[in-house]
């Protein structure tokens, strides 16, 4: 092989102000360069120590049972699912936008009788409707997205749903992957059991580790299971054994991501968050502001709009693939278009994290301005 046809990394320096990845932090790359240890080694077991502790902070929970999965966003929904399913459960899922949509594939995957509430893409739940439909069975759990990624949607009343959730006896099981470090989550004042993020978005830490928590009703179920977990790699029953007092072996944990973790996770403490809720909310009041002078205003109202990632409708004959392409081929800016039924009508912007920033706001405007 003629190895010099392979030349060295040149990638075009992005702003990502798409639904992910976010732009890293400068301090997480350089954690990043830190030389690797053993998993095993006593400077990564106090460095496991440490990411729990932040992370329970950012959960706002004292869950004992609070890690981050090796694997990405996906691979949080997926242990979601698997530690608390067994063949022949009745599950609820609410399905409002894409990842909704794979809630009920990964389930349905472990045996679970699916059962679906459904609302129009960029829509909400209302508690009444999520009670009412409780109580038709006796479910195993109920899952739902807190920020759904495809429309740009934030799920309110996460509370008094837990306390319905609760009294049909189901765990709540709550998809945080596009909320969690940029919009309140408050999992023990809220009551929910498990709650799964990634690292790539209001984190601002590269793509490949999911934030959990589970709750001690959830822990409770999962050892009372007659089964077995059917994903021997997410099973939690193991994967505690090595993040918690014991440090069993179970995988090699990926030794890099988790010092970006740790950075990112101080990052967001340093900051505080309420700041940080507060910084995410004026920008995208900015952003929104902006798109209105435009003509191309977000799609959802503003009483469940995420401040993390905007959707804004666009006009009838638009190509906005080819202004995407132009934004990111003469601005080096990244958002992404819809998909689903919302493919060709709305473009998914985000600022998350490090991406969330004022100069990001008004360059993309500016260059919107230029390009439409």
């Amino acid at each position: 092989m003629d190895a010099s046809r392979f030349r060295d990394l040149d990638v075009s320096p992005r702003i990502l102000l798409g639904p992910g990845p976010s732009m890293v932090s400068p301090r997480v790359f350089r954690a990043m360069a830190t030389p690797l240890i053993g998993h095993l080694d006593p400077d990564f077991i106090a460095l496991m120590k440490e990411i729990q502790e932040l992370l329970r902070y950012v959960f706002q929970t004292n869950n004992h049972l609070t890690i981050p999965i090796s694997g990405t966003g996906s691979a949080g929904m997926e242990a979601s699912l698997a530690n608390f399913i067994e063949p022949g459960d009745d599950v609820l899922i609410a399905v409002n936008g894409y990842f909704g949509e794979r809630l009920c594939d990964m389930a349905s995957r472990y045996g679970a009788n699916v059962d679906r509430i459904e609302r129009a893409w960029g829509e909400v739940f209302e508690v009444d409707e999520i009670g009412k439909a409780l109580g038709r069975k006796r479910y195993r759990l109920l899952a739902m997205v807190h920020a759904e990624t495809s429309t740009g949607a934030l799920q309110p009343h996460v509370k008094e749903i837990a306390e319905a959730t609760h009294r049909h006896g189901a765990l709540l099981v709550l998809d945080t992957v596009t909320s969690l470090g940029g919009v309140p989550v408050k999992i023990d004042e809220w009551g929910v059991d498990v709650a799964y993020s990634g690292t790539q978005k209001a984190l601002s830490c590269p793509p490949g580790l999911s934030p959990i928590t589970v709750s001690e009703r959830a822990r409770e179920v999962l050892r009372k299971r007659k089964t077995k977990v059917a994903n021997w790699y997410l099973d939690l029953s193991l994967v505690e054994k090595y993040w918690g007092d014991e440090r069993t072996y179970h995988h090699t944990a990926p030794i890099t991501m988790n010092y970006a973790l740790r950075e990112a996770l101080r990052i967001v403490a340093e900051e505080g968050l309420e700041k940080r809720f507060e910084r995410h909310r004026s920008n995208a009041e900015m952003l929104w502001a902006g798109l209105e002078e435009l003509g191309i205003p977000p799609m959802v109202p503003l009483e469940y709009r995420l401040p993390t990632l905007t959707t804004p409708k666009l006009p009838e004959g638009l190509d906005e693939a080819k202004v995407r392409r132009m934004l990111l081929n003469e601005y080096n800016i990244e958002i992404a278009g819809g998909f689903g039924p919302l493919k060709g009508k709305v473009w998914r912007i985000g600022l998350m994290g490090f991406s969330s920033r004022k100069e990001n706001v008004l360059l993309l405007l500016s260059a919107l301005k230029e390009v439409l």
